[in-house]
């Protein structure tokens, strides 16, 4: 168990640096991490929209923070990069953010819903959909939806294409949990696809026929090669084949075998009738007996009858 407890502690340990990085780093854009371990140590590429915010004037705040995550996560010599966002509408992490901080400075939530997806499909991407739940009107709690363009929700690509971010705001009824889910642009899924106007169907299909091949020409032209095949097995089957030649050992042996056959299927075949006779002949012979058996029984019944008879005569 002990590479099992070895990855849960690694994934507890990211996510709780992730959220110390949200926490110190919220004004600065904060918008994910990257970390690794290399032979020198362990390298952290931080993605924020105010690099500047982050290093701190001489590079004091990212000391400070260097030495807060050695302290607090006993990291082995961590190297921080940060990297500046390109273009942060496009980040969800960021977006989440801001939006979450646009609620609680008194947004109404379709306004800024409807303005912050409106952002996100004018900075170039395929598709966003933003989710936002808590009590965003009233007493009771329910789920608003802003949807464009197209999104994916499950499968490998909604893991490796789409953009996942989260955000809370904070009101007085309650908190309200933002999430938000970008696809880029450019980002390549599995059911897209291109039509090209202007293409040679020769450099796509080797084998295709011309273009300007006409159908007349077609029927005219050869064959094609399982036409041919059919005919030539026609032809095969049409001319008569010749007999191959036998040779006489193995013709000899054959026919010895046949003779052995039927030979022991005669013998067999006498045995049974044989059999059969035998049985025939003790059943004929017990039945004689029986009868013969039988016929003393009544000649001894009517002795007796007939004895009865004289005694009482007599009498």
């Amino acid at each position: 168990m002990a590479d099992e407890h070895e990855f849960i502690r690694n994934g507890l340990r990211r996510s709780q640096i992730d959220e110390f990085f949200a926490d110190e780093l919220g004004r600065a854009g904060y918008g994910g991490m990257e970390v690794a371990q290399t032979p020198m140590g362990t390298q952290i590429v931080l993605k924020a929209e105010k690099p500047g915010m982050v290093i701190g004037k001489g590079g004091e705040n990212i000391r400070k923070v260097t030495t807060e995550l050695e302290d607090r996560f006993d990291l082995d010599d961590p190297q921080i990069d940060v990297q500046e966002v390109d273009e942060p509408d496009l980040n969800a992490r960021i977006v989440a953010d801001r939006l979450a901080n646009a609620l609680e400075r008194g947004w109404y939530f379709r306004k800024a819903g409807h303005t912050t997806i409106d952002r996100i499909m004018d900075a170039g991407a395929l598709g966003a959909e933003i989710v936002l739940s808590g009590k965003v009107t009233g007493a009771r709690s329910r789920v608003e939806k802003f949807n464009r363009g197209y999104i994916k929700h499950n499968g490998e690509p909604a893991d490796e294409v789409v953009d996942h971010g989260q955000g809370v705001a904070v009101m007085k009824l309650g908190t309200i949990g933002v999430d938000v889910k970008i696809i880029p642009p450019g980002a390549e899924l599995p059911d897209d696809f291109q039509v090209h106007d202007d293409l040679d169907p020769e450099e796509v299909v080797p084998d295709a026929v011309e273009a300007n091949e006409g159908v007349e020409e077609l029927l005219e032209g050869t064959p094609e090669e399982g036409e041919a095949g059919e005919s030539a097995e026609g032809d095969e089957a049409a001319e008569p084949t010749e007999e191959p030649e036998l040779d006489e050992e193995v013709v000899e042996e054959a026919i010895e075998e046949e003779i052995v056959e039927e030979t022991v299927e005669d013998e067999t075949d006498a045995d049974e009738a044989a059999a059969e006779s035998a049985a025939e002949e003790v059943t004929e012979d017990l039945d004689e007996e029986v009868e013969a058996e039988a016929e003393a029984l009544v000649e001894e019944m009517e002795a007796d009858a007939d004895a009865d008879e004289d005694e009482g005569g007599d009498a």
